[in-house]
Formats: structure tokens, C-alpha cells, sequence
């Protein structure tokens, strides 16, 4: 039987599926001749360009980070634990689409995210057991009955998106969930700040980065991926890492929100990414609380190619 491709198997903020048209043309001719080694994503988020690439492209060392220990902790889960992952939500669908009501259904979800939250913190995100299995299930099965998909934490780092009103949920294919397993397995895995990567990179480095993006003025764009707030600081700190890497010799590649779709005049990117290439793509947002938020937009991609 041929092995699927794996794709996305969360809904995340800011996915980057239907962009990846875009991103192949201007991948390094590097990557595509065979000269690049390792491939990094400092901000894995939903993984769909990792997906891509790393089904596409044979590299000796692949890694993957977040600050997101909630989805990192997923990410192992399913690399180390499938079938265990599989039989949890398995068992979380089949209760709640058994529900008879949506009250019913909606209050299995609340009482899912009080465990999940009440595990966060408590769970180890080092060493995989039973507990944090059933914490990467409750993740997944938020992710898929929740709100629009959205994962946000509160200040004190609860999640809190409310209740989905859904009368079926589908949590997991469980084919894809399998070829991401495969995938993950010649992948190292890390948890933390986005400069923990720089020790893997070198010369033959393709560093692909979908960072938290800069809100646009006067427009609710969503960035609580995390009680870290990723601020223009952080964005000043991401952008001085794009040089010291690209300086390197790495192959650097990133997506970032064009402020000029709200105010012309903003050149923060512009200023931030001087020596570098900017392209502006058009891009649809996949996730904006309020429906009349999505669109065509335009993105930025910074190439030091």
C-alpha cells in the first residue's frame, strides 16, 4: 500500500497550506539540487510547509521547534505513542458525537478543556507516559471542536477558546496521523525560543520561518498563540537571527505580515529586511475570529537568496 502524504493535523493560525505554491518558487536552488543537508522551521505551528518539504526533499537532519509546549508535546506524542494517541481520540469522538444534544456536547468540551488545562504545567514535556498521551488527545480533540480552530492562551496561559457548537466532530485520519508518525521519526523535535535552532545550522542549512505575525494597524490580527507576547522587540531580536544565520551561509526564508495593507507609510519590514529580498504575496487569512476578517491579503516573504 503507498505510504499518503502527511499534512496538517491541527488547524493553526497563520497555516501556511495554500501558500505553498508560492513558497516552492522561491525555494533555494540549493534545496532543489541536492546541497542542502539540513532543513530547520523555528516556528512549526500546523507544520504544512515541514510536511511538504520533508516528503519532497532527503535531508541528513531535520528539527522542528515552538514555544508551544502543548503542541510540541503533540508533535512527540505522535512520533513516539500513534497507536496509544489514535485509541484516545477515538474514544473522545465516539462519546461526544454520541451526545444527544448540543448542550450535552458542549458540556463534554468544557469539561475536556478544564482537564486539559488543569494538566498544563503538570504534565512531563520531556518523558512521554500515559498522561501526557491523553493531554496531546485532549489538544487534538480541542483543536477540532473548538471555536473556528483557533488555539489561545490567556495571560496566565489557559486555553480559552469557547465551545464549537459542532453536532459531529472528526478528530483524526487516522492514515495521515500514521504518515506523520513516519515523517517525524527522522525528525529531532525541540521546545523554546527560536534562537535554540542555531546550533543545528550551517552552510547547508534551509531555515524556513512562519514567526508570530506583527499585527496590522487597526485590524484584530491574531497573535495569542501563546501567553508570550511577541512584540515588535521580538521582532527586532527574529530579524537580527535572520542576519547572524544568513551571514552563515544558511538559506533563510521568511513569511511575515506586510504592514503596508494597512498604512502605506509602515516600512517596519522594509527597514528590518534592507539587504534582503521582499516579496509580496497575496495570501487568504485562515483563521480571524470575526468572519468578515478574511480575505485577501497581502504577506511578506524575505529570501537572502
Amino acid at each position: 500500500m503507498e505510504q499518503i502524504k502527511a499534512k496538517p493535523f491541527l488547524k493553526w493560525a497563520g497555516g501556511k497550506s495554500k501558500l505553498i505554491p508560492e513558497l516552492e518558487n522561491r525555494y533555494p536552488e540549493e534545496l532543489l539540487n541536492g546541497k542542502i543537508s539540513i532543513y530547520v522551521e523555528p516556528f512549526i505551528g500546523g507544520g504544512a510547509v515541514y510536511f511538504d518539504i520533508a516528503s519532497k526533499f532527503s535531508f541528513d537532519k531535520i528539527i522542528i521547534n515552538d514555544i508551544n509546549s502543548e503542541l510540541i508535546l503533540t508533535y512527540k506524542v505522535i512520533k513516539n505513542s500513534v497507536d496509544e494517541i489514535i485509541n484516545y481520540l477515538n474514544k473522545y469522538q465516539e462519546e461526544y458525537n454520541n451526545l444527544s444534544t448540543l448542550d450535552e456536547k458542549e458540556e463534554y468540551y468544557y469539561k475536556i478543556r478544564n482537564e486539559f488545562n488543569k494538566g498544563k504545567g503538570n504534565v512531563n514535556y520531556q518523558e512521554i507516559g500515559t498522561m501526557e498521551i491523553e493531554h496531546a488527545a485532549y489538544m487534538i480533540f480541542l483543536n477540532k471542536s473548538c471555536f473556528n480552530g483557533l488555539y489561545r492562551e490567556n495571560k496566565k496561559g489557559g486555553f480559552n477558546v469557547p465551545f464549537g457548537k459542532k453536532e459531529k466532530i472528526n478528530t483524526y485520519e487516522e492514515e495521515n496521523l500514521r504518515a506523520v508518525n513516519n515523517l517525524l521519526q527522522k525528525t529531532i523535535i525541540l521546545n523554546g525560543d527560536f534562537e535554540k535552532v542555531e546550533e543545528f545550522i550551517d552552510n547547508k542549512t534551509f531555515i524556513y520561518m512562519d514567526p508570530p505575525y506583527r499585527p496590522l494597524k487597526g485590524k484584530g490580527s491574531f497573535k495569542d498563540y501563546s501567553k508570550e507576547e511577541f512584540n515588535d522587540d521580538t521582532q527586532i531580536r527574529l530579524a537580527e537571527f535572520y542576519k547572524k544565520i544568513s551571514h552563515s551561509g544558511a538559506k533563510v526564508m521568511e513569511s511575515n505580515s506586510d504592514p503596508k495593507n494597512s498604512d502605506e507609510d509602515d516600512l517596519f519590514f522594509d527597514e528590518l529586511y534592507k539587504e534582503f529580498r521582499i516579496d509580496r504575496i497575496n495570501a487568504a487569512r485562515n483563521i480571524n475570529s470575526k468572519g468578515n476578517g478574511r480575505g485577501k491579503i497581502s504577506e511578506i516573504l524575505v529570501t537572502s537568496y
